[in-house]
């Protein structure tokens, strides 16, 4: 029944190649209000994004960025099937393309599922090396953990916002919006509250944000990262 609704819907949505759209679809889907409301939960996020009393920042940082590095994998897992070299010949989320930088910075043009798993693979692989989030009593973090973090936390938010640019048909015909709405906002409150985003790199989403972020339930607010340069986004690709 799952597989025959997603059929459906992709027949409908008749998406094109390289993660294009056709002019029907410029309209994002994923902004029309009866789908925004949609939550999981009422949980004021903003709480449980605060540091707790005599917990270790670092502590704080890591549990949770390890949280949402796997549900974020997860959420992905959902629609992986759908996200193919032939229908996202690129990493793109609205007008902006991405590149992964491989270990010597070489620049690597590279389709959605194989950036999508070069992300998972360099995470997997930072947040189960014991040097960088250590988990034994008496061990330290390191020096560039912060900006590690805050690597790992753009990495993921381009995850994101993919599967609400390319695959949020598909996420909807799952019925999974609920939970795609509720891991977006609890992760930007949480980078929000420790600055582990910059503002240019989630313009791309500020629209989404703005009306996810504001609404009851979520308790954020407009500020802090959210601002109008989507809304004047230029219709060309930006790369990164």
């Amino acid at each position: 029944m799952v597989l025959q609704a997603v059929s459906k819907v992709l027949r409908k949505s008749k998406a094109k190649p390289n993660g294009k759209k056709t002019a029907s679809e410029e309209k994002k889907v994923y902004l029309e209000p009866e789908h925004t409301k949609s939550r999981i939960t009422d949980f004021e996020f903003k709480e449980l994004v605060v540091l707790p009393r005599e917990i270790d920042l670092n502590e704080w940082l890591a549990s949770n960025t390890t949280t949402f590095f796997h549900h974020i994998n997860l959420q992905y897992s959902t629609i992986s099937e759908f996200c193919t070299g032939e229908t996202c010949q690129t990493m793109a989320v609205c007008n902006t393309q991405y590149y992964w930088y491989d270990e010597r910075g070489k620049k690597v043009k590279c389709t959605a599922p194989q950036y999508v798993d070069f992300v998972m693979s360099s995470v997997q692989k930072l947040v189960t090396d014991e040097d960088v989030f250590p988990t034994k009593y008496g061990r330290e973090f390191p020096s560039s953990f912060e900006s590690l973090v805050k690597k790992i936390c753009k990495y993921l938010f381009h995850v994101l916002g993919h599967i609400y640019w390319a695959h949020f048909k598909e996420t909807l015909a799952l019925e999974l919006h609920g939970h795609l709405n509720t891991l977006y906002v609890h992760f930007i409150l949480f980078a929000r509250e420790f600055n582990l985003l910059d503002p240019k790199e989630t313009a791309v989403m500020d629209d989404l944000t703005e009306v996810l972020c504001s609404s009851p339930g979520s308790g954020g607010a407009t500020g802090d990262g959210a601002s109008s340069g989507a809304s004047g986004a230029q219709n060309h690709v930006k790369e990164r």
